[in-house]
């Protein structure tokens, strides 16, 4: 049985307002048998998109390699704009080592309100997938309904967004679709992804998830 641990503390600050919510980055983290162009940090793995789609919705020119500089790129990213990553799974056991989220077992989780307790600036969980099981947002649910935390809907168009009440505040999470390659095929089964396919070919899957994205952190 493979012990998968999250290798990055939570990256957040005083003053920071998004929280990119995932659960753990590939398993070879764990190990550090990088690949090449991998950046040691929060969704650094060089077959990831969001790093990828944020690059091009602020034109950042960042570099993919496993330098400091790399990763100096994107902390300094997200301290500008007043994001933080705070991944929900802590860690879990693997039986097969691979980064299914369906593939985890004895699961710990991070103490998510904790964190938004402590950064009182806090006021949107960015998931990086949906409510599909082990997921982040799937994660969150449970640790509402123990605590009796009401998760209402506001949007049901895809990206969901739901909203909850914690600490005197009003908490917005947004569920994106998953920068994982994964998610290609639920992409491309998509009624407004076959629809811009149809109007231009070249629309790709990349495409899709940076529309998407660029709406949610420019909110």
């Amino acid at each position: 049985m493979f012990s998968h641990f999250h290798p990055y503390e939570p990256f957040l600050h005083q003053d920071t307002k998004k929280v990119i919510v995932g659960t753990l980055p590939p398993p070879r983290f764990c190990t550090k048998e990088y690949k090449i162009n991998d950046v040691l940090f929060c969704y650094g793995s060089q077959d990831g998109m969001l790093w990828k789609s944020l690059d091009r919705i602020y034109d950042l020119n960042l570099i993919y390699n496993n330098s400091q500089e790399a990763v100096d790129m994107r902390k300094e990213f997200l301290i500008s704009k007043k994001i933080g990553v705070c991944d929900i799974v802590s860690s879990c056991k693997r039986e097969k080592i691979d980064a299914s989220d369906l593939g985890m077992k004895d699961i710990i989780l991070r103490d998510i309100l904790g964190y938004i307790k402590e950064y009182k600036t806090i006021d949107t969980l960015i998931f990086t997938g949906g409510n599909s099981k082990n997921g982040p947002e799937y994660f969150l649910r449970q640790v509402l309904k123990k605590e009796k935390i009401k998760y209402d809907v506001v949007s049901s168009d895809i990206p969901k967004v739901h909203e909850f009440t914690y600490d005197n505040r009003v908490i917005r999470t947004v569920s994106l679709t998953s920068p994982s390659n994964a998610a290609n095929r639920s992409i491309g089964a998509n009624t407004l992804y076959k629809s811009k396919k149809s109007e231009n070919p070249n629309y790709s899957t990349f495409d899709f998830r940076v529309e998407q994205y660029e709406k949610v952190f420019n909110l």
